[in-house]
């Protein structure tokens, strides 16, 4: 069996970027992913993510200056940018260069399917998987640390980490479509996100229409079982005037949203992205958080490779929770009192026609912090939300 420092299971953003951390480091690293699998993804990235992790403007697809988001009873509110704006990427291309860079910077690839997590005789963890080149065929190799990113539901984590099997998804499903061009009387604009917050389109989170330059992504999400996520879809795209668009792909997997108790095994295997939860409630926001988490992931595992002390794993977990846990606990308040109901999907619409809430929306999600330097917004916008928690505002 070949030995190598890391095993990364996963090749999304979450894997590709640890993968690319350990081997830029010197670490031997092998990236193992499934091939053939696109995430259904609203493919949205903010400056932050760009600047950050150096985004070529290729793998930018579009741009857009806003977005529209849009009430049960048809009440459309714009939210415009202003300054900068919000990337779009398509993930069929842009994983597959995250994956590339890691291998530029050192990463072995192989294409396969994870099967199982064994361990040799000296207690070293040994990864099975199936070559994508001869499926039947099953390879071994041995790893001092293992980091799963094989997604929601990781297969990985299931046979590594306590409590795994129980972090909660949401299903998302999505259209891919042929974008129409200008004139033709459709609502769809190649600048603008358009967000439905509309129980036909989901009981329980939104759908979305997000360009993506010469296509546009048509989807939703729900947890609600029997909830037609189909024909949301059709539904989503006659309202939106994209009925009659060539549909070039279709897309679904599950997305969670609340990040895992527990992302180690308290030995040598640690988790990142979909595979811990890292996405964000009430958005479903994955691609930044998945790098960051890859990238402290990977930082993780160089501190265990080089002390053996396990503690650096399980800090990977306290690392991002600190960084972004208050967001990340706000936005499932969000999600867990505005989503149960048209009435208040309505009324949460009515609020981000604020332009206290629109500014300071587009700052945290722009550079992903709070933003404490204008107290006042904040009060004005809690007494708002107060008034309409109450039912003391107009609609």
């Amino acid at each position: 069996m070949e030995t190598y420092d890391a095993v990364v299971v996963g090749g999304g953003p979450a894997g590709a970027t640890a993968a690319q951390t350990l081997a830029r480091a010197g670490a031997s690293v092998l990236l193992i992913d499934k091939p053939g699998r696109i995430k259904p993804c609203g493919g949205a990235v903010p400056p932050k993510l760009i600047r950050e992790y150096r985004i070529p403007d290729a793998q930018i697809v579009a741009r857009t200056q806003g977005a529209r988001i849009l009430a049960p009873s048809g009440k459309e509110v714009d939210m415009p940018i202003g300054q900068g704006y919000v990337g779009m990427v398509d993930r069929e291309h842009f994983d597959e260069f995250l994956r590339q860079r890691a291998a530029d910077a050192g990463a072995v690839r192989r294409d396969g399917a994870f099967d199982r997590f064994e361990r040799d005789e000296d207690g070293t963890a040994v990864i099975v998987f199936a070559p994508a080149e001869a499926p039947d065929d099953e390879v071994r190799v041995r790893a001092r640390v293992v980091i799963g990113a094989d997604g929601a539901r990781s297969r990985l984590a299931r046979q590594t980490v306590k409590g795994a099997h129980k972090v909660k998804s949401v299903f998302a499903y999505h259209e891919i479509v042929r974008a129409p061009e200008a004139g033709s009387g459709s609502h769809y604009d190649p600048r603008r996100c358009d967000v439905y917050y509309d129980g036909r389109i989901s009981p329980d989170f939104y759908g979305w229409v997000f360009p993506h330059g010469a296509v546009a992504s048509v989807g939703t999400g729900s947890q609600v079982k029997g909830f037609s996520l189909r024909g949301a879809v059709k539904a989503l795209r006659q309202s939106a005037g994209l009925d009659g668009c060539e549909i070039v792909r279709r897309e679904g997997a599950p997305l969670p949203y609340k990040p895992a108790p527990r992302w180690d095994n308290g030995r040598d295997v640690v988790l990142c992205g979909d595979a811990a939860g890292a996405v964000a409630p009430s958005s479903g926001e994955g691609i930044f958080y998945a790098m960051t988490s890859g990238e402290m992931a990977g930082d993780g595992a160089l501190a265990f490779l080089a002390t053996g002390d396990a503690r650096a794993l399980a800090g990977v977990r306290k690392r991002f929770m600190k960084d972004h846990g208050k967001v990340f606990w706000i936005l499932g308040i969000m999600q867990h009192f505005w989503y149960r109901s048209d009435k208040r999907r309505e009324r949460f619409v009515s609020i981000c026609a604020d332009e206290d809430v629109q500014r300071l929306t587009w700052q945290g999600y722009m550079e992903k912090e709070l933003v404490r330097r204008d107290p006042g917004a904040h009060a004005r916008i809690f007494f708002k939300d107060l008034a309409h928690l109450l039912g003391m505002s107009p609609r």
